[in-house]
């Protein structure tokens, strides 16, 4: 009978440890996703979801394709509310896509190795 009392115990902690995470997981993601609003246009916008709905998004919101792939497509566009309509279109999720993994659709920069 105490062993089953102290699972009990050691069960309730992680219970409330994974719920923490969780929240926090959420909370940070709604605050990424709630600050893609507020993007100068002309900044690069990953849409996450399926290749075919992310592009049909993209077309309907008048925004142009730098690079896509099965799980995200980048995507980019110089007019104001580029992500609004991109939801309006049917986007799962945008985010910043400089801020979420340094893709910025520009070349990269090369470094000079001295030797």
């Amino acid at each position: 009978m105490t062993t089953d009392r102290n699972q009990q115990h050691r069960a309730l902690p992680l219970g409330r440890i994974a719920g923490a995470i969780a929240l926090v997981i959420v909370g940070w993601l709604a605050v990424v996703v709630a600050l893609t609003f507020g993007s100068a246009p002309g900044k690069s916008m990953a849409v996450v979801g399926p290749q075919s709905q992310a592009l049909a998004a993209i077309a309907r919101a008048n925004g142009r394709i730098l690079a896509s792939n099965d799980y995200f497509t980048i995507a980019r566009s110089d007019d104001a509310g580029f992500v609004a309509r991109l939801y309006a279109a049917g986007a799962l999720l945008v985010l910043d896509a400089e801020q979420a993994g340094g893709c910025s659709g520009l070349p990269q920069k090369r470094f000079a190795t001295r030797l």
